[in-house]
């Protein structure tokens, strides 16, 4: 006969989670992803970078031999990943409800339609986590670093958690002197995104996207020196603007151009979402823009430790997400429960060069 499948236990639910197609997002998935590496057995991750390296070999006289090169020092830093773990509760009200969707007569029994619920709930979580994801790997690449406020419950604020990968003063951020804005007269953007290169450059980064706000974007495809530049009559070849959709929600391919050499993909990011007080945010400044390159940080893992439905020990998963089963009998409720401990990091010091009031 067949084994039972308890379909409560964490690693039953680990493996439904599995099967859920997360959404794609554009900063995490491109410039923050994860590999096994990224994966800790432990509560605590490793986040270590170190600057680009730029000397050149020395010329050895034939009788010295050798000449010893330093090792290039790194930083490293031991953070605790924040906690995030939204649950929904099942009531039994919950199993004689007509689901969205779902036909008036299905034919499901109780035990079905709580599968049925149960696999929605997972995919639901899944998404607001993965949005919170989304929102730590803009913030990282804005400020060089991430504030994130914890919550006690739904209203009440708990303790502030902050995160910077820099010493001092970061060298991410590129200053627009006012009056020179990209929808200004005097603006010269050409030359300050070849600028925003050069600085990348010079610390030994690869750039080859340019992300804009919406509002930057517009300025930028108005601007008089971009149509100019853009002219198929003129000799020099500056690049093309042929607006195409992605496969990012928000997210918009508006050409490649070259800026001194430097051949970039442009985007346009309208990518938003919901606060706590139901106001639409944009993830993205609409008036900021941002030199960087695919896979310039990482999104890494820490271990989630929790009782285990059935269990009286502690247990402690690995994993993207850990999912929790939760039965309160005495009120006749079940909770499902997906918790992660992300924390998105770059690999190299300031691996991106940003402008933060691009136009006016």
């Amino acid at each position: 006969m067949p084994a039972n499948i308890d379909f409560f236990s964490t690693y039953t639910l680990m493996a439904i989670h599995e099967e859920i197609v997360p959404p794609a997002t554009f900063f995490k998935d491109r410039y923050f992803p994860t590999t096994a590496a990224d994966i800790f057995k432990t509560d605590k991750v490793l986040v270590e970078y170190r600057k680009g390296d730029r000397k050149m070999a020395a010329f050895v006289a034939p009788r010295v031999g050798d000449i010893p090169m330093e090792r290039r020092g790194y930083r490293i830093d031991e953070y605790t990943p924040p906690y995030i773990a939204p649950s929904r509760v099942l009531s039994k009200d919950d199993l004689t409800k007509r689901g969205f969707g779902e036909a008036l007569y299905p034919g499901l029994n109780e035990a079905q339609r709580a599968l049925e619920l149960q696999k929605e709930d997972l995919t639901d979580m899944e998404k607001r986590i993965v949005r919170r994801e989304e929102w730590m790997a803009v913030q990282t690449m804005l400020t060089n670093g991430c504030i994130m406020q914890e919550y006690i419950d739904d209203e009440t604020k708990g303790d502030i958690v902050e995160v910077q990968f820099y010493d001092g003063t970061s060298d991410h951020i590129y200053t627009i002197p006012s009056g020179y804005k990209w929808n200004q007269q005097n603006g010269k953007f050409m030359k300050d995104v070849k600028n925003m290169c050069g600085d990348l450059a010079y610390r030994g980064l690869p750039s080859s996207d340019l992300i804009l706000g919406t509002d930057t974007a517009e300025a930028v495809m108005e601007s008089q020196e971009v149509r100019d530049l853009l002219d198929k009559n003129l000799a020099i070849e500056i690049g093309a603007i042929n607006a195409t959709l992605t496969k990012y929600q928000g997210v918009v391919l508006l050409g490649i151009m070259n800026f001194g050499g430097h051949r970039l993909n442009v985007f346009e990011v309208s990518e938003s979402y919901v606060d706590n007080e139901d106001h639409s945010v944009s993830y993205f400044p609409t008036k900021g823009a941002l030199v960087t390159a695919p896979g310039c940080g990482h999104t890494m893992y820490g271990s989630v430790t929790q009782i285990d439905y059935g269990s009286t020990e502690f247990a402690t998963h690995t994993g993207k997400r850990i999912p929790k089963f939760i039965l309160d009998q005495a009120n006749d409720l079940r909770k499902l429960r997906l918790a992660s401990r992300p924390l998105t990091a770059p690999k190299q010091y300031c691996p991106y060069m940003y402008a933060p009031d691009a136009i006016s």
